[in-house]
């Protein structure tokens, strides 16, 4: 992902990482260093009124600097990584023409994946493949349905968390429609498209280190109304605990706890404990991508680092 010289300049750079590595404290501090718009990688940004559990950039981080792809989409739609390529192509070129860097910040490894490497060409939905999943999903449970595609696809299952059902669904679909694997069609499909760009990934030496943070920001976000920001969207009344919005990590246990599935004495701890499955996924997901550039988050100096790593690059 190196640049070739003045012929063939960067199209962006990236800062990746798990949930509350610093991503977006390393953002802000290198849009004072450069002239960069960001552009959001992050699978629950892109939905409106969901701004405490997806530690949303504030009103005053995003003044200070052209944010982009974030609360473009209700909660009830949904997102994909195609469409997650188009639109960030798009903004890409139109940054650039600018004369600002493109600086894509965020956790949601599958857009970047899907961005570096390319779209794979991978088998149309199957309507009766994918009905007769949903009847067994609604027979013994989408975990019991992870513990399948464990069977078949350890690979593709060790990167979805087990209630994940979107995804799990998409990946029994691949593999009874096609008897390939979602993950071999990653490792060996034609790419539709492909984009230069750098990655810097904050990455934790020390689990206990962001174990800590991850518990700090969701008891930043309680005590900011997280609870109450759900309970909104819940008496909206056209939201299901099915859409991927509302499966975002946090979303689903206080949906789950506000339904009375368990005590809501327990949200803290259920949230604190999917939110370090996340983070586990996620770094899982950056491993898989060699091409990075790995920065200790849990490091000193771990922005001042990225920052002169970003520099070096521009």
């Amino acid at each position: 992902m190196a640049s070739d010289g003045a012929s063939r300049r960067l199209h962006w750079i990236g800062i990746a990482g798990p949930t509350a590595s610093g991503k977006t404290a390393a953002a802000l501090a290198l849009a004072q260093r450069m002239p960069v718009e960001i552009v959001s990688v992050d699978s629950a940004l892109v939905y409106r009124g969901m701004d405490i559990g997806t530690a949303k950039p504030s009103a005053a981080e995003r003044a200070a600097v052209p944010h982009h792809l974030i609360d473009i989409l209700d909660p009830v739609e949904r997102y994909s990584a195609a469409a997650f390529v188009q639109d960030a192509t798009r903004l890409i070129d139109a940054i650039r023409a600018r004369g600002a860097v493109p600086l894509l910040v965020g956790g949601t490894m599958l857009y970047f994946k899907a961005l570096i490497d390319g779209l794979d060409e991978m088998p149309a939905a199957d309507p009766a493949v994918r009905a007769r999943i949903d009847a067994q999903a609604a027979e013994v449970g989408w975990p019991a349905m992870h513990a399948q595609l464990a069977k078949v696809d350890p690979a593709t299952a060790e990167r979805l968390a087990p209630g994940d059902s979107q995804r799990i669904q998409r990946a029994l679909e691949v593999w009874h429609g096609s008897g390939q694997t979602l993950s071999s069609f990653h490792a060996t499909s034609p790419k539709t498209t492909s984009h230069d760009g750098a990655l810097l990934s904050l990455e934790p030496q020390d689990r206990a280190w962001l174990h800590a943070r991850i518990a700090q920001r969701f008891d930043a976000m309680l005590t900011a109304g997280f609870l109450d920001e759900v309970a909104a969207l819940r008496a909206r009344g056209d939201l299901s605990p099915d859409l991927p919005s509302m499966r975002c990590v946090g979303y689903r246990q206080a949906w789950e706890a506000l339904d009375g599935l368990w005590p809501m004495s327990e949200l803290r701890e259920r949230g604190i404990a999917a939110t370090r499955q996340l983070a586990k996924r996620q770094i899982t997901w950056l491993r898989s991508m060699p091409a990075r550039t790995m920065i200790a988050c849990d490091a000193p100096d771990a922005v001042g680092r990225l920052v002169q790593q970003a520099m070096a690059l521009s």
